[in-house]
């Protein structure tokens, strides 16, 4: 159910070292980025540096460390609810927000933060932004994502003017403050801190939920099992520019254990106090210790009946919905005793549990979001379900062996302390689980998709279909859904996912087009048989994106023009006139509308040229069409990536008139052929062989537009297409299900496997020169500008713009967060050749 996917830890050093430290925290965000703290010695060991780590997954190794600045140990670390910022808390009572630099995932900086001076902070979360999605597993096989995922009615912690939810904090101090922290539209942060009640008491545990009404709810706790855990209902508000804090005691409760005559004594301390999400505050659970063992429990906040007396019955009968209801916490579930737990992971899977309660017992109950996880001081590892606290699937580390017998049990206990989690959090679809254990070091391990027990294939996968489908629709990276992918399920997956894609409706399908393209690339990659599909998949992410920005520059020459824009109508012109000379194609449009600048249109030149080599070679590849393994293969049969590269062709020719050095250009062997008229009208020729459809059936094209596509290579030079970046990534390393070993700060070598070799057939080889391949720049075999690169599909770019032209500042523009995949950008060393 559970394995290791590989382990990263630190280069040991003589006198300077990273130590865990105490408490020992982790976050994962939604982009799969791990934030981790260590504390670092320095040569004399008297002084700590208190250390933030960042880490994206798919490249461990490549960790980015910063001095935090804090002067106490670090107790929290959160992230936002977008994957982009960071805030981390400490002992004194400070708290800092952390940001990308440039948008870099491997550089960030502390731009604004907050503080109660000299008093810890125990609790930290930032205020919900009203949006919440539901998850109905019982509905996976639907044809409609809105009835997969629900939008769920849910208010935000605080509106700006026109309903825009205010960004900031909310912390919980040790002494019984509650801090708020607004981020104002100026960048000025607005700060409050209040009593979470009249009494003032210590509190050594807490967390924080919101409710769908907007409030916020803290349960706290002073760490004794004998003592109430409390909760409070904490509202905010701006009243004239200030922040307003009013505080609500609501139901409290005891711990099970302690009311057990059997128990009572047993587990004097609570060591763990969680909300089992942000979002769902009526749940909550509790884990009491003692020196050796723990016993968890989960608690339900309920209405009841308020029972009216008789006498009162009499004089004012209780009729229907007149009847007084309170609020009760109720015990839904405890485990008998166990090992004592070092560390507790929640799912961030915001699943609706209406069908998957503790009475349905069907295919979903083995659904991985549906466990939370538990680490054991002797080193093992146990998902159970979020609710019913039954073993889901269990994970027994190097130090921890399934005891035998009692003498085991005795030798394990005497034998010193075991390396074990101090920290550890689940990825957003609850099938990855990263730990950080007593040593600062970082395991990866898989979480099943089947939690170990026996599912067919189809259930497998369709539990895959849905999780991928989920990180579609919210935009999430879902890069731990890829450490369960198989080579023999990536054709049924891609296929899978297009087929429900394709069930949408036709809006939806607009806004999903492009993280689709990038998701089935992604997948392509697993498999040696579909490496070729991957450099389809990436040409057309750059199509797509070279034919918006380049239709965004045509104005219209009249302002007050009917409703279609002049791309519309170049679309439009192009799809009914089935010409196959460019010139006449031409004469229906209104070439005023095309008229840009000189300096714009040279600027342009490179895309252009792009469009221009990409056609050609996809002619001259076109009597091997019988290859799929030969990149451009599934372009031959793709009728709307052919009619886009129409409408550029006709394009580039209208900008040809105005500005002829910004044409593509070719190497002819006659000085007199017109290159672009000749590749349109084969080009469209094979577009009419795809749009002409008989009974479903595309047109084959004929032995005529074959043979002339064969003559193409003695008539023009084709090019050489740059088809894919490095692949440096550690995922396609994983398949083999071996744990591999890493070190940070140190690139693992590449080892050779049948993936990583059908993939480097399609990657210039070291030491040619290299690339940019977003501006298509040519950077040299050594290149001396600073470049970025994107975490997933290892895409190239200059991370300063060497161009002032506004068209091409509005092409990078699109760029600057994330990459044609949708993947975060991280910086490169310039000896990254």
């Amino acid at each position: 159910a559970m394995d290791l996917a590989y382990v990263c830890e630190w280069e040991k050093k003589p006198k300077s070292n990273h130590c865990p430290s105490i408490p020992l925290v982790c976050a994962w965000s939604c982009r799969n980025l791990i934030a981790f703290t260590t504390d670092l010695k320095n040569e004399e060991e008297k002084d700590l540096t208190h250390m933030v780590h960042i880490i994206d997954t798919e490249h461990p190794w490549d960790v980015y460390s910063v001095n935090s600045g804090h002067t106490e140990v670090i107790t929290c670390l959160e992230w936002d609810q977008s994957g982009s910022r960071l805030l981390s808390a400490d002992a004194d009572g400070h708290i800092k927000c952390w940001s990308m630099t440039d948008h870099l995932a491997n550089s960030w900086e502390s731009t604004v933060g907050s503080a109660v001076e000299g008093d810890p902070i125990v609790a930290l979360s930032w205020l919900h932004n009203g949006v919440k999605l539901a998850l109905h597993v019982e509905k996976s096989g639907a044809s409609n994502f809105g009835e997969k995922f629900s939008r769920v009615k849910f208010s935000p912690s605080l509106t700006l003017f026109g309903g825009k939810p205010m960004e900031g904090w909310i912390a919980v101090t040790i002494s019984g403050l509650v801090t708020v922290s607004l981020l104002k539209p100026n960048g000025q942060v607005l700060t409050s801190t209040e009593s979470l009640c009249r009494l003032r008491c210590r509190v050594a545990l807490a967390d924080v939920a919101f409710t769908g009404g907007g409030n916020i709810v803290v349960a706290t706790s002073d760490g004794s099992s004998t003592s109430p855990v409390q909760f409070y209902k904490v509202c905010v508000s701006v009243v004239n520019e200030k922040c307003k804090i009013d505080t609500e005691i609501l139901p409290s409760l005891f711990m099970r254990c302690t009311t057990d005559p059997a128990r009572k004594d047993k587990y004097p301390a609570i060591t763990h106090l969680k909300f089992l999400a942000r979002d769902m505050s009526e749940q909550v659970l509790l884990c009491a210790s003692n020196q050796n063992s723990s016993i968890v429990e989960c608690w339900s906040l309920r209405k009841e009946g308020l029972p009216v007396n008789n006498i009162f019955q009499q004089i004012s009968p209780v009729v229907g919905d007149k009847q007084p209801m309170i609020l009760k916490w109720r015990i839904l579930s405890a485990t008998n005793d166990l090992d004592r737990v070092s560390a507790v992971a929640l799912p961030k899977l915001p699943i609706s549990l209406t069908n998957t309660d503790l009475k349905v017992a069907n295919d979903t109950k083995f659904f991985p979001g549906l466990g939370l996880a538990l680490a054991f001081h002797d080193g093992s590892v146990h998902i159970v379900h979020r609710l019913s606290l039954q073993m889901m699937a269990v994970f027994y580390g190097s130090s921890s062996q399934r005891p035998v017998d009692e003498q085991t049990i005795k030798r394990q206990r005497t034998a010193g302390p075991l390396v074990h989690f101090k920290a550890m959090q689940l990825s957003w679809t609850s099938l990855a689980l990263a730990g950080i254990d007593s040593h600062g070091k970082l395991s990866m391990l898989r979480i099943s998709p089947s939690m170990g027990h026996v599912l067919d294939m189809n259930m497998s996968l369709r539990h895959l279909l849905f999780l991928l489908e989920y990180c579609m629709v919210t935009g999430y990276d879902w890069w731990d859904i890829l450490l369960h992918v198989q080579p023999n399920m990536v054709q049924n997956l891609v296929e899978k996912l297009h087929e429900e894609y394709m069930r949408q409706n036709a809006a939806l399908q607009q806004v999903l087009s492009t993280r689709i393209v990038a998701m089935k690339a992604s997948l392509c990659k697993l498999s040696s048989s579909t490496i070729a599909r991957v450099c389809d998949y990436h040409a057309k992410l750059f199509l797509i994106a070279i034919s918006c920005t380049l239709k965004s520059l045509l104005r219209p020459h009249i302002l007050n023009t009917p409703d279609k824009s002049p791309g519309d109508r170049l679309t439009e012109v192009c799809s009914k006139i089935t010409d196959i000379d460019i010139d006449k194609v031409m004469i229906n449009l209104k070439t005023e509308e095309f008229v840009l600048e000189m300096t714009t249109l040279q600027s342009l030149q490179q895309l252009i040229q792009w469009v221009g080599d990409f056609v050609l070679y996809l002619l001259a590849s076109l009597p091997n069409q019988g290859s799929p393994v030969r990149p451009g293969h599934s372009f031959l049969r793709d009728g709307a990536s052919l009619g886009m590269f129409r409408e550029l062709m006709v394009v580039i020719r209208i900008w040809g008139l105005l500005k002829p050095s910004c044409l593509p250009v070719y190497t002819a062997t006659s000085d007199t052929q017109d290159s672009m008229s000749l590749l349109f009208r084969l080009l469209t020729k094979l577009w009419l062989c795809c749009t002409c459809c008989e009974e479903n059936h595309i047109t084959e094209p004929d032995d005529t537009l074959i043979d002339e596509c064969c003559l193409l290579p003695s008539q023009l030079l084709i090019p050489n297409i740059d088809w894919l970046p490095i692949n440096d990534g550690i995922i396609s390393r994983l398949q083999n299900k071996q744990l591999v070993r890493l070190q940070f700060g140190k690139a693992p070598g590449l080892v050779g496997h049948s993936v990583s070799s059908q993939y480097d057939a399609f990657v210039r080889a070291p030491g040619q020169p290299k690339i940019d391949h977003l501006r298509r720049l040519h950077l040299g075999a050594y290149p001396t500008e600073e470049c970025k690169s994107c975490t997933r599909c290892g895409c190239v770019t200059m991370l300063k713009s060497p161009n002032k032209v506004t068209a091409v500042k509005q092409w990078e523009q699109r760029w600057i967060k994330n990459c044609l995949c949708g993947g975060l950008w991280r910086r490169m060393p310039l000896s990254y050749s």
